[in-house]
């Protein structure tokens, strides 16, 4: 019976592909990596061409997050890339000798590290690396302490991911506040975003004819594809006009509310929150989330405007108190 590989989320690919160009001093070339990287080379059904191009996304992703991704030309003939070596330069990798650590930042930065992984390479890091050991190239390990592993996600987000890469057109049920049943959506994934803490995926929606985002905590079972496949110029600028959009809605609905000086919900909301004559202005998305929110400060917090919005804080408060007192079911 055939095994079918796990697909490697993104990020996790290009952490590995980090891990890789940081083992070698002399590089490694695009085959190389294609061969033996964690992300690329689970891919055995996908065609050379798809996978040269997810690498050239994935290297300009790297540079504009600020790694310093180096590219060495061929000794032969500089001007073909086809068999040029890259490698990330450990010295401009590190961090500057002049900046130093207190041992409370120390811990801080050690309790995240523990947040983001148990502490070592994650195994498919390690089988790259014995992999470009195999080929004869020296590797330096452990390269990085760690390696990411993000899983605290709706279980939308990895197909959602992987239709996005592959272009595929998706089709999963949907179901909005106030509604007694999910409705099927068919959306061609353009971007996920992440807004407040949330993560959206923003789209063209077949029913609707146009551009919707939509929030993952919603999506009701699972995520397909439908076999149909869009044009994946639609992607450019997606995320940047996801985030704009979201970003509108928030400046046009804004909540006046009132909260106690050095409660939690003081904490998390003055944050965000801009004085007003009574209280502070805070921005929000979506009424029932925000109104979730503001009900799990209990009476920390009082909604003064708008009507709507108080009335579902009130409502969520009544139905706890009613859970407790024992009158519902």
């Amino acid at each position: 019976m055939a095994v079918v590989a796990q697909r490697i989320p993104a990020e996790e690919r290009l952490m590995n592909l980090v891990v890789a160009l940081m083992a070698t001093e002399i590089g490694l070339t695009k085959q190389q990596i294609l061969d033996n990287v964690s992300g690329y080379r689970q891919r055995a059904g996908a065609r050379q061409d798809a996978l040269e191009k997810m690498f050239e996304r994935d290297k300009d992703e790297l540079r504009a997050l600020g790694v310093p991704l180096e590219t060495i030309p061929s000794a032969s003939d500089p001007k073909d890339l086809r068999d040029a070596r890259y490698r990330i330069p450990k010295s401009e990798y590190h961090l500057p000798e002049d900046i130093s650590f207190t041992p409370a930042e120390l811990a801080v930065l050690s309790l995240a590290g523990e947040v983001w992984s148990s502490g070592s390479l994650s195994e498919d890091a390690r089988s790259g690396l014995r992999k470009i050991r195999a080929l004869g190239i020296d590797v330096d390990e452990p390269i990085l302490g760690f390696a990411p592993r993000l899983t605290a996600r709706e279980a939308a987000f990895a197909p959602l991911q992987a239709a996005i890469e592959s272009t595929r057109v998706v089709a999963f049920d949907y179901l909005k506040p106030g509604e007694e049943s999910a409705r099927r959506r068919v959306v061609e994934p353009l971007a996920l975003v992440e807004y407040e803490g949330r993560w959206h995926v923003y789209g063209r929606d077949a029913g609707a004819d146009g551009d919707r985002t939509f929030l993952l905590s919603r999506i009701v079972g699972e995520v397909v594809e439908t076999g149909a496949v869009f044009d994946a110029a639609a992607k450019e600028g997606a995320g940047d006009r996801a985030l704009a959009g979201l970003v509108d809605v928030a400046a046009r609905q804004r909540a006046l509310v009132e909260v106690t000086p050095g409660s939690e919900g003081a904490l998390r909301l003055l944050r965000r929150a801009a004085p007003a004559a009574q209280g502070y202005l805070v921005s929000y998305v979506d009424r029932h989330i925000f109104a979730d929110e503001l009900a799990s400060y209990g009476p920390e917090v009082r909604v003064v405007e708008p009507a709507d919005l108080r009335d579902a804080v009130v409502a969520r408060l009544r139905g706890a108190l009613a859970v407790h007192d024992g009158s519902t079911s």
